[in-house]
């Protein structure tokens, strides 16, 4: 009973995190050309502040025909993801939690000659409750936007961090993880219990992924495993190509769940 409840939750996770990977970071890769050419967000024009105030104010309403307005049909993510599904991710994702609140900072941002492309930091907190549990959710997301006109058009996720927790004491964790590292070159993910456990019974399965379009609509699930010691710790092999990957993992002890899910990016 604990496998199924624990895989149908992680699954659950896949999905808001789909949604939380997207909806308020776009842009297209452009490497250390932007870092070099960035200026500080105090510099940055009203109209650009404008619109990712508006983008934070439609997320927290839910109001999808507002976010229709504010993205282009042309939509594509750098990880393949378009339009419709993005919306359609979204409107699954609200029919789950209804109180998400969006938290949108912007760290810096560049002219281009079409438009502006902007990083921003995404803080995205919500709550819901299912079979009488209350279920938490926290996520930070890093990103670049490229903006045409009055329209986001593009993204590329520079890191993501997510946990969702459940239960009156869901296992308190510290995540040892790199953001980026470098084709060929095989890391480490740790996900390490903060307190004792004594005598308590400490389940949990950590996964790897590659990040493909099709993943976020049809997210991997976990079997659990009775674990001998205090987290998880996952050797992952090194990438023989540049690419993004996933990195999720679920604890479950008496009191509660927790589950995180961090990105990394395999660079050449």
């Amino acid at each position: 009973m604990v496998n199924q409840d624990s895989s149908q939750k992680v699954r659950r996770m896949m999905y808001r995190r789909w949604f939380l990977s997207i909806v308020m970071g776009l842009s297209i890769s452009l490497g250390n050309h932007l870092i070099l050419q960035a200026q500080s967000p105090d510099t940055a024009p009203v109209e650009l502040k404008a619109l990712i105030t508006q983008i934070d104010a439609a997320a927290n309403r839910q109001d999808m025909e507002r976010i229709r307005s504010l993205y282009s049909d042309q939509y594509v993510s750098a990880d393949g993801l378009m339009f419709d599904e993005f919306t359609h991710g979204l409107e699954q994702l609200w029919q789950q939690y209804s109180d998400l609140n969006y938290t949108t900072e912007l760290l810096s941002w560049e002219q281009k000659a079409t438009g502006w492309v902007a990083e921003t930091l995404t803080t995205v907190t919500g709550n819901r409750e299912e079979s009488g549990r209350n279920i938490q959710l926290e996520a930070k997301i890093k990103s670049r936007q490229t903006f045409q006109g009055d329209k986001l058009v593009r993204q590329e996720i520079l890191s993501e961090e997510t946990k969702l927790t459940s239960g009156e004491e869901p296992p308190e964790v510290t995540v040892n993880i790199p953001e980026t590292v470098k084709v060929g070159e095989s890391f480490d993910f740790d996900v390490i219990v903060n307190e004792p456990l004594s005598d308590e019974l400490l389940a949990g399965m950590a996964t790897a992924e590659v990040i493909k379009s099709d993943r976020y609509l049809d997210p991997s699930t976990m079997q659990l495993e009775l674990l001998q010691s205090g987290g998880l710790f996952k050797r992952v092999p090194a990438a023989e190509n540049p690419e993004n990957r996933w990195l999720s993992a679920i604890l479950v002890r008496s009191g509660g769940i927790t589950m995180v899910t961090h990105r990394v990016r395999i660079v050449d």
